[in-house]
């Protein structure tokens, strides 16, 4: 059993909740949130804001912030083999009113089937908030090129 390292990243101004599966290796070993060089998120995300790719950890937390966007992970702990979603199960999933009950969120949204599956179990019951369910910018998700992950996430962001 791996119990979730990272923090959720959020403050009192934060609008926009994000919310992946469970962290990579590679996150986990950065200590922060979608450190893989091959995952596409901070290339959608600057994007989608127009702003330029943040390069550390630092950056990344004042791009998000800077944003009013609020990023944590549906899983609070699972059984996991590497980095692959396919893999989880045992899942325990993190308690979003940390987030919510600071913060006016106006739009969860999910990164990826596995984060939305997990979401609609657990979580949606637990505070009655329906997430708009992304596509992954997992490098895992080949069908997705680089353009079409902004497209469709600048159109449901936006």
């Amino acid at each position: 059993m791996i119990v979730h390292p990272i923090p959720p990243l959020y403050d009192k101004n934060s609008e926009i909740l994000i919310l992946g599966s469970f962290p990579s290796v590679r996150s986990r070993e950065e200590g922060f949130f979608y450190g893989h060089p091959q995952n596409r998120f901070w290339k959608v995300m600057a994007a989608v804001f127009d702003s330029k790719v943040p390069r550390n950890t630092d950056e990344k937390k004042s791009f998000l912030l800077y944003n009013h966007i609020a990023l944590w992970d549906v899983i609070g702990s699972c059984e996991i083999e590497g980095s692959s979603d396919s893999s989880i199960k045992n899942v325990s999933v993190n308690d979003l009113s940390i987030i919510l009950e600071q913060a006016d969120i106006k739009g969860i949204f999910v990164n990826g089937k596995t984060a939305y599956k997990y979401y609609v179990k657990y979580t949606e019951p637990a505070i009655g908030r329906a997430a708009v369910c992304l596509p992954s910018t997992s490098p895992a998700n080949a069908a997705w090129s680089l353009d079409s992950l902004i497209q469709s996430w600048r159109a449901e962001i936006k």
